[in-house]
């Protein structure tokens, strides 16, 4: 079988001493995200290559698709290093598919004698001498990408692009404070795009959070999942703390001394896991308790790094990336999480530290805290069928 699939790389290559280790946990992560399918795979510093048969390579595009780390992915045509063998199937790929086209000859392998532009006058002219196409060096129906490699020469006409990225892992993994928002996720996307491996850290209030806003969680995070594939939920018992925040804090510091809470959790959760960052979905100025005063004052009550990758963004970037991964209509459905159900009417957004301190010194909240810590649910495994429903 000639046909394969060929993978590049792209931002990895710009990697030195330690491309190496890149590559390697990208091929695991290819493997983790095709099991179950049938293939050959291997590679090179600059390619990664994979066979199958014809059904299943269909199954695989769709997969490398969410893959990170890829730059882009080719179906590709291999034949010998040979000029009959590349006009021959050049011809046949072109030929009754197209009008217009245009060669593009990359030669890596430089014992290659012709040179590339050269190479391309060779092809296009044995194109057109048996075909009906013209040339189109600007606009053309189809470029004929034509790469000679030392393994051998590469003829193909679409290119997908990848994720780009880094593979995910390669930072190590951190916690995504995941809501039912619409933020949250994209901000876990976007932590796996830089390499960030993640679990999830949902804070659920039963009876006052129902449990379809729990299945909602656990959908978004198997949504995010597909672009990771081993992603943990951790389910946090947040009810008895926040009913105590809600009789002995003031309404307006609610949100605060709440989120500050939470920041506590989050920290925990990443020492006893040894992670390394706490990842949420913030953006600047969007509510109350993300001005630059509420974070300043929740961020005090950690010394972790806490990783905003939306920080900047407006709401309808945000959502743009929701709708493209596919969370969007999940992050709308109408179930109000802990953030929302006890959100007073005016909460502060220029929160004082020492009032914040005060008001949640009225009550024991490092006894709560770890009572939350050690009765969390964790939910592995999210495409197993027991999740089904939630899906």
């Amino acid at each position: 079988m000639n046909k394969l699939i060929m993978i590049k790389y792209g931002e990895l290559t710009t990697k030195k001493a330690n491309r190496k280790v890149f590559i390697n946990l990208l091929e695991n992560n290819i493997k983790n995200i095709l099991k179950g399918l049938e293939y050959k795979i291997s590679k090179d510093r600059v390619r990664m290559y994979i066979t199958s048969n014809d059904d299943t390579m269909d199954k695989i595009l769709e997969k490398l698709k969410k893959v990170f780390g890829i730059h882009s992915i080719v179906v590709a045509e291999k034949v010998n290093t040979n000029i009959e063998e590349i006009k021959t199937k050049s011809l046949e790929i072109l030929k009754g598919n197209y009008k217009t086209f245009k060669v593009n000859t990359k030669r890596a392998d430089k014992k290659f004698e012709i040179h590339s532009m050269e190479f391309n006058n060779i092809i296009g002219g044995f194109i057109l001498k048996n075909t009906d196409l013209k040339v189109d060096v600007h606009n053309p129906d189809v470029i004929l990408n034509i790469e000679i490699r030392v393994e051998g020469t590469f003829i193909y006409t679409n290119e997908i692009k990848g994720l780009g990225g880094y593979p995910v892992g390669i930072q190590g993994k951190g916690l995504l404070m995941l809501s039912g928002g619409i933020d949250s996720p994209v901000a876990g996307y976007l932590s796996l795009k830089r390499g960030v491996d993640l679990e999830c850290l949902y804070f659920e209030s039963p009876p006052h959070t129902s449990i379809e806003a729990k299945q909602k969680v656990i959908k978004l995070a198997s949504i995010i999942n597909e672009y990771s594939g081993n992603i943990k939920v951790n389910i946090v018992p947040f009810t008895k703390i926040q009913e105590e925040i809600y009789k002995n804090c003031p309404d307006s510091y609610i949100i605060t001394i709440m989120r500050r809470m939470m920041y506590r959790i989050a920290e925990e959760v990443v020492k006893r896991k040894k992670l390394k960052v706490i990842i949420n979905g913030e953006s600047i100025g969007q509510v109350a308790s993300q001005t630059l005063t509420s974070m300043t004052v929740i961020n005090n009550v950690t010394s972790l790094p806490i990783i905003r990758p939306v920080a900047c963004m407006d709401k309808l970037e945000i959502i743009d990336i929701a709708n493209n991964i596919g969370t969007y209509e999940t992050s709308i459905l109408p179930y109000e999480d802990c953030c929302t159900i006890f959100l007073p009417k005016h909460p502060v957004i220029n929160p004082s530290l020492e009032k914040a301190i005060k008001y949640e010194n009225s009550f024991d909240y490092e006894k709560l805290i770890e009572e939350c810590v050690n009765n969390i649910e964790i939910i592995t495994n999210l495409n197993e069928e027991k999740y089904e429903e939630y899906l």
